[in-house]
């Protein structure tokens, strides 16, 4: 029977301590102790015990609130990375640096090879790339040897580049303002289309033949700028018989219809102009009568002052 009362001498407490029962628990919980740190049990049996009642306990506390603040920071950091990965891979196939600037967020930036950069200003029209960097500056830039890529950067509505040298230092910076940006989006095209059809148009189509003699009269600076692209007309087929004017100008640039005609087919090819010189060519153009009439003459006002 067990003695519950307190142990009166010293041959009592060592009665009671090296009494079986005693020596027992104590191996037992020696060889717990001697398999916890061999085995890990009890952590392996809490951590069991935790996961499958994990679904059941409220996702609270500091450290449910790190694991959700790092599993957003590593969706974010993918994104960005993607997003980046998708600019870089969209910028390398873009024709023009309208179609950068599409594609690019404000902040965001882009990386080209200077040779990139040089097929992108060549296939400009030359009256767009002089407002950009001089083709003599670009040349000395070139033939330095120290420009190797082009960093593109979104600004507001700008867009602006970055010559930049192998340890990325900038040669050169050069701001491509929007509206120079959408006239390098608004590329020349063709629609299988007439001029009525088109009501920009209406009521300013003039024969190719009084267009073109109006064109001749004006000095070659305003030449130049009433058609930002004139080769571009030499590439569709057939003949030019109409040409009309639109009454829209965007960012000082001005639409211009030409109608070709090949055999039964008619295309109508648009092309760009600059505001103040198309505005000039139309002075003289309704200063004519459509008939062959007397020509008034504007010549002193079409100067650029």
């Amino acid at each position: 029977m067990t003695d519950w009362t307190e142990p009166n001498n010293m041959k009592d407490w060592s009665r009671r301590v090296f009494a079986l029962r005693p020596i027992l628990l104590t191996l037992l919980v020696c060889c717990g102790i001697i398999l916890e740190m061999r085995l890990d049990w009890v952590e392996r049996a809490i951590g069991t015990y935790l996961v499958t009642t994990n679904s059941a306990r409220p996702e609270t506390g500091a450290v449910w609130e790190k694991g959700h603040r790092t599993r957003t920071a590593q969706r974010n950091l993918e994104k960005i990375i993607t997003d980046r990965q998708t600019s870089q891979r969209e910028a390398r196939s873009a024709e023009t640096f309208s179609q950068i600037a599409a594609r690019l967020t404000t902040g965001q930036g882009a990386m080209l090879s200077a040779e990139r950069f040089r097929r992108l200003y060549l296939e400009m029209p030359r009256s767009v790339s002089r407002e950009l960097i001089s083709t003599f500056d670009l040349l000395k830039i070139a033939g330095q040897g120290k420009w190797r890529r082009t960093y593109f950067e979104k600004n507001g509505d700008d867009l602006v580049a970055y010559l930049l040298d192998a340890e990325n230092r900038v040669l050169r910076e050069i701001d491509v303002r929007s509206n120079v940006l959408q006239q390098m989006g608004r590329k020349e095209s063709i629609t299988a289309e007439t001029l009525e059809v088109l009501p920009n148009f209406k009521n300013r189509i003039y024969t190719a033949e009084h267009f073109f003699e109006a064109l001749a009269s004006l000095p070659e600076e305003i030449r130049r700028n009433v058609i930002l692209n004139p080769e571009a007309l030499l590439k569709p087929s057939g003949q030019i018989v109409r040409v009309g004017i639109s009454d829209e100008a965007v960012s000082e640039s001005i639409e211009l219809g030409f109608e070709f005609v090949n055999g039964t087919r008619r295309q109508v090819f648009m092309a760009q102009g600059q505001e103040w010189a198309v505005w000039r060519l139309r002075a003289y153009l309704t200063g004519k009568d459509n008939t062959g009439g007397a020509v008034k003459s504007y010549q002193e006002d079409l100067i650029p002052r």
